[in-house]
């Protein structure tokens, strides 16, 4: 599951800030404990530029020239931080965090009593979607902000209902205690302190036929919205409040970031992935269709005549030989699909050529034995139409 260490120094696009602006957030192992006054350095090219960390913890560096290699560090108590390198954006800006590691637990408790107010989901919130097999596991890593002096309870529950088809929802290590799962139901408990309160929820949902959908509404406005999607294969991502999206690299691999507006309290999120990997069920239904078929020649061939020509029996047992090879070369191309051992093309064009030659083999056997079937008895289709799956 992913966590701020995990997400450390990975950049992410926003609109929010100035043209060629690039903001680097500097916490100790969660997004509350923000590190201050720190000195962070910016290597563009071969120039480093320094800024020290504000009271939110963020060194802002303007006007970086568009295009120039970009990568971020820092070294807090020890320990050395940086970033992806990454080009400066040509518009919009980038944000970014690194994370220094931290083993203290706990929050403040409010200081004063609390009073009716809203609260927000905040610009440091981010949804994470990673596709598996068959499954999508999604992440909804949520900076919850009182911004008020004093704490809040807001007047309506803090209740998230995840998708009806999420399954295995949990709660994250580093979320507050005032968040709890019930099935699809995420609650987090006020009043809410002043500053940030953080849930952090898990679950997973099917991807069928290499495609996910998701509307999500939440309880609160969402200040900004941002999305980073692991890309496998093709995968894409869109949604309508999407403005911007780019193709990042990370630790050898690569993700969508993806940048909106804000999204009203009870307005849903719109998000769409489509060309997810999958395992087509053409395999299984291929191997089902040949075992039927080679069971019920096998019981026709019981109750055949007798008195069959020397020849003819020979001849046979070479296109039943032929048969079997050919299914066995099938099943084989099916396993090395799954296993990636060969691309799209070339099993298309191989699967083409063995389901022709099963169909004329089948086609063969049909001919040769149509003398000798019983009368009335029925014989299956060569390949139950396999070659429509």
């Amino acid at each position: 599951m992913p966590d701020p260490k995990q997400m450390s120094g990975i950049p992410r696009p926003v609109d929010d800030l100035p043209k060629g602006a690039i903001s680097v957030r500097l916490i100790r192992g969660q997004l509350s404990n923000n590190i201050t006054g720190h000195p962070v350095e910016l290597h563009v090219g071969s120039k480093v530029l320094t800024v020290k960390t504000d009271e939110s913890g963020r060194a802002q560096f303007n006007d970086v020239t568009p295009g120039a290699t970009i990568k971020a560090t820092t070294d807090v108590d020890g320990e050395h931080l940086e970033s992806q390198e990454f080009p400066a954006p040509s518009s919009g800006g980038i944000r970014l965090m690194l994370v220094a590691t931290d083993t203290s637990k706990g929050a403040a408790a409010p200081t004063a009593p609390a009073a009716t107010g809203a609260v927000v989901i905040g610009d440091q919130s981010r949804i994470v979607m990673q596709p598996g097999e068959e499954i999508v596991e999604v992440y909804y890593l949520l900076d919850i902000s009182n911004n008020a002096s004093t704490p809040v309870t807001p007047p309506t529950p803090f209740v998230i209902d995840l998708p009806r088809d999420a399954a295995g929802a949990a709660i994250m290590d580093g979320s507050s205690p005032q968040a709890s799962v019930a099935g699809t139901h995420v609650t987090v408990q006020g009043p809410f302190a002043p500053g940030h309160t953080f849930a952090q929820v898990a679950f997973a949902m099917r991807s069928e036929g290499g495609a996910l959908e998701i509307a999500q509404t939440w309880p609160a406005s969402l200040d900004h919205v941002a999305v980073v999607v692991k890309k496998v294969g093709n995968t894409t991502l869109s949604s309508p409040q999407i403005r911007e999206q780019r193709e990042l690299p990370a630790n050898g691999e690569l993700f969508i970031a993806a940048t909106g507006g804000t999204v009203a309290a009870g307005q849903p999120l719109m998000l769409s992935l489509s060309d997810i990997p999958h395992h087509s069920s053409a395999g299984r239904r291929i191997a089902l269709t040949l075992a039927v078929g080679i069971v019920l020649l096998g019981a026709w061939a019981a109750t055949r005549p007798t008195g069959v020509a020397s020849a003819q029996a020979v001849d046979r047992k070479r296109l039943l030989a032929r048969r079997d090879k050919l299914f066995n070369d099938l099943v084989r191309l099916e396993t090395d699909r799954r296993s990636g051992r060969t691309d799209d093309r070339r099993y298309a064009a191989r699967r083409e050529e063995l389901l022709t030659a099963l169909e004329q083999v089948y086609s063969n056997l049909e001919s040769h034995d149509a003398d000798l079937r019983p009368t009335g008895a029925g014989f299956p289709a060569p390949l139950g139409g396999l070659g429509a799956s």
